[in-house]
């Protein structure tokens, strides 16, 4: 029953402004009242009906919104599709609720006598380009074209892993005018919308909800790589972290104290992989710790031993 609440409302008083010049009537020949037409019902009785039909427009296209979505679930493993259509659907709702409420404004504004250049002027404004007014509305413009262009060109999607001003963390909200990210420690970043169309930034999770993590560590050349594999082939089947798709070992430099090498492995989706480097990471140091003590990194000091020369003390 709360869900239709707002509906109920709504629609009891937009059936009330309808039929209020009878009702009126009615009451005031049943109270007595000779002043009624002169009080605001009446003589703005289009405007609370343009009001509440722009609510109801609104309602219905919110309550279309939720039913067309359940069809897409982003608890799933594999939810590009389910991503995009959140994306598409949410952003496209609140460009039709920018304009349902600039319509029915302009429309209210246009019966006064008074303001109607306001009204005009709204009405004017309400183009998909939209028309810069003044030097300081147009951070707020661009930043609401960025909005429009963010939902038709999709750089980034609900629930994409990004990396922004060195921040890891995953898209949490898109309104028109700017974007909130959730980051790892539970803060929210919040940045226009014409950053991203602006500066570059890391998508993770662009075509697909997988992602690769990388693990380094540094040993020393006395290491047994083929050991290193078989317990990082160890670690991973233990493990439900890893989604059985990418296991790499490589030595990807040679410094004059150590070697670095490079543990590539693949998970579901950003956090598990971020959980899986931590795994394998602190699993191989365990490793060298118990097993190839003298293969952990260290610095090497070379001391001559030469012989000294006897000498004969003179008696």
């Amino acid at each position: 029953m709360r869900r239709f609440v707002q509906l109920i409302v709504c629609g009891l008083g937009l059936l009330f402004f309808l039929f209020v010049k009878p009702i009126v009537n009615y009451v005031k020949n049943f109270a007595g009242f000779e002043n009624w037409e002169s009080s605001i019902i009446i003589p703005q009785r289009e405007n609370f009906i343009i009001a509440l039909v722009a609510w109801l427009l609104i309602i219905f296209l919110r309550k279309g919104k939720r039913i067309f979505l359940k069809q897409y679930d982003l608890s799933a493993e594999d939810n590009l599709d389910a991503r995009k259509m959140y994306t598409q659907i949410n952003l496209l709702e609140k460009i039709i609720i920018f304009f349902i409420v600039l319509f029915a404004a302009g429309f209210i504004l246009l019966s006064f006598d008074g303001i109607k250049k306001i009204g005009y002027g709204i009405f004017a404004s309400a183009g998909l380009a939209g028309i810069i007014i003044g030097l300081s509305a147009q951070k707020v413009v661009g930043a609401l074209l960025a909005g429009i262009q963010i939902a038709i060109t999709q750089p980034f999607r609900i629930d994409d892993a990004v990396v922004v001003e060195n921040e890891w963390g995953w898209i949490e909200e898109i309104n028109l005018t700017y974007v909130v990210i959730r980051l790892w420690d539970k803060r929210r970043l919040v940045l226009p919308s014409n950053y991203f169309l602006e500066k570059p930034f890391q998508n993770w999770t662009r075509t697909s909800a997988n992602i690769i993590g990388s693990v380094f560590i540094h040993t020393d050349y006395t290491v047994s790589f083929e050991a290193m594999r078989e317990e990082l082939d160890r670690i991973l089947e233990h493990t439900d972290l890893w989604n059985k798709e990418v296991k790499v070992l490589q030595v990807t430099d040679a410094k004059e104290h150590s070697v670095e090498i490079r543990i590539l492995v693949s998970a579901k989706n950003s956090p598990t992989a971020w959980d899986l480097r931590v795994h394998v990471r602190e699993k191989m140091i365990e490793f060298l710790q118990k097993n190839y003590p003298e293969s952990l990194p260290k610095t090497r000091i070379l001391l001559d031993d030469k012989t000294k020369p006897d000498t004969k003390l003179d008696e």
